[in-house]
């Protein structure tokens, strides 16, 4: 049977792939030229509203009321990525001719509108665990950080090392900065969503997206929204096929408003046009609107939920009650972690960060890394710094300009040189200049506060000494010391990052030189 041209999917589908390209590359990218498409995570309705952005969530809300739930197909990176997914396995179901696997569902709005119940409380109470755990956007933040850019930056040295062959440098060497743990997560994620996706369609945005259950409340009354026209419909059923949603209920003709996702596909599959996206009375209490007929899904539908709900929950929410492993007790207290600077608290972070990753993939120096366990469970994925491998530069303000929540406050320049995200603290007892009698005074000349400075030791030795109310806890000190295998110099945390002293610059005074002196 031929298909309909459908210019509404091949609009849809060629702003998706744009928005999902564009949000892809933002965090797969390592040269900086991704930095103008960060506004389209800025777009994101669950950081928005997070970010105290009410512009954005206003306008999304009205899209949503006018249009339905096009921000599922369009804005959201994690529905488009299901929505590739999704064609993927049906091109090899077609391959292997068989059944389309879709048919009509009946909601659980049981589950969605507890679970988000249950989110808004724990926000005010002071978490955004379960948000991290099931916001859209955050998961895919995560994806494309931890296996995305991997590929990403692996296939970047393949050509590096190709075009090398040939006397072509116009590509450079990187290294991969991943942690383990962020990976296995992020992986774990990606497969479950595949499965549900694979079985039950949009299963996760229509059960357990937080962001799916608020724009529910208002796509159920939208003013343009898909419709049977029913003197041209045949009852074919190819509309409820095609419905990836399982909104669609071609018996009754009834379509569930509230799950629609404004795909298209039912439009495509017409050949009829007995399908229709018009405008529509939203206060009708005809079924044609939204109302759905209760009746019992078939038993062989409802494993399927079950089994797909339980993939996408289990890839979700996995390992939350695993402690870290103890580890023996060490000279610097680094159970705290250190936050990016504009966190501005602990506690403001924890109620903001939903580990979107965005920070970690966009940070220059790759000191922001995903926690495992060694602040427990609770800040499991959640940004921290980490001074190993780098240190953060003095005028950077990338993370505080990146953050769609404003878990990270945005920071001038001028500001972000005097937060002071730790303290650092120095060991005389582990400094080289104390066990090898040597010189060094690399912290010292690695501090850009003057922080730590040099004074007298012992014959013509100096060693550090610190002035801490200077110190802005950049971790050029700690990165830069020789002493190995535990630094002189380390940063501790603060709990609320605080406000350094300006260093005194001193004057500079030319002196006249009227002869040589002799």
């Amino acid at each position: 049977m031929k298909k309909r041209i459908n210019i509404l999917k091949i609009m849809r589908v060629l702003l998706a792939l744009f928005v999902f390209a564009a949000i892809t590359f933002l965090f797969i990218d390592f040269t900086g030229k991704s930095d103008h498409f960060s506004w389209l995570a800025h777009m994101q309705l669950i950081p928005a509203i997070l970010a105290g952005m009410g512009g954005i969530v206003i306008v999304l809300l009205l899209l949503t009321f006018l249009f339905g739930r096009i921000y599922c197909s369009v804005i959201c990176p994690f529905g488009i990525l299901q929505d590739i997914l999704e064609r993927i396995t049906t091109f090899r179901m077609k391959k292997k001719k068989r059944k389309t696997r879709y048919r009509y569902a009946k909601p659980q709005n049981k589950l969605r509108y507890i679970l988000l119940a249950a989110i808004v409380i724990l926000f005010f109470a002071g978490t955004t665990r379960p948000l991290l755990l099931l916001d859209p956007y955050s998961n895919f933040g995560r994806i494309a950080t931890n296996i995305f850019a991997p590929v990403y930056v692996g296939l970047n040295n393949l050509a590096e090392f190709i075009l090398l062959k040939f006397n072509n440098y116009s590509l450079y060497h990187q290294r991969v900065y991943a942690v383990l743990s962020s990976v296995l997560f992020s992986a774990a994620v990606f497969i479950a969503i595949g499965i549900a996706v694979h079985m039950r369609g949009r299963i996760f945005c229509n059960t357990l997206c937080p962001t799916g259950a608020i724009l529910s409340l208002v796509s159920r009354y939208s003013i343009f929204r898909l419709s049977f026209d029913k003197e041209a419909c045949n009852q074919c059923g190819l509309c409820e096929k095609g419905c990836k949603a399982q909104c669609i209920d071609s018996k009754e003709k009834s379509i569930d408003a509230s799950r629609c996702v404004d795909c298209f596909n039912c439009i495509s599959a017409c050949s009829k046009g007995g399908m229709q996206y018009r405008f529509v009375n939203p206060f009708s209490k005809k079924k044609s609107v939204g109302k759905v007929e209760k009746k019992a899904p078939e038993k062989a539908n409802s494993r399927r939920a079950f089994i797909a709900t339980s993939a996408t929950i289990a890839g979700t929410l996995p390992l939350l009650s695993v402690k870290g492993a103890d580890k023996e007790k060490e000279l610097i207290d680094h159970s705290k972690p250190i936050l990016p600077p504009g966190a501005i608290s602990r506690k403001h972070f924890d109620k903001n960060c939903t580990a979107c990753h965005l920070c970690v993939a966009k940070c220059p120096n790759h000191v922001i890394k995903p926690a495992t366990f060694q602040f427990g469970a609770g800040y499991l994925l959640k940004p921290h710094i980490t001074y190993e491998h780098g240190f953060c530069n003095y005028e950077c303000t990338i993370c505080s300009e990146v953050c769609p929540n404003h878990a990270i406050e945005p920071l001038t320049k001028e500001e972000k040189k005097l937060v002071q995200v730790g303290i650092a603290e120095f060991i005389k007892e582990l400094c080289i200049v104390y066990t090898e009698g040597t010189d060094c005074g690399a912290c010292s000349e690695h501090c850009p506060t003057q922080a730590v400075h040099m004074v007298p030791y012992e014959g013509t030795l100096t060693i550090p000494k610190m002035e801490q109310e200077l110190c802005i806890g950049c971790g050029g000190c700690e990165y830069i010391c020789p002493a190995r295998p535990v630094r002189a110099i380390n940063v501790i945390a603060k709990e609320v990052q605080g406000t350094a002293k300006v260093p005194v610059v001193e004057e500079h005074k030319e002196v006249e030189v009227d002869d040589f002196g002799f």
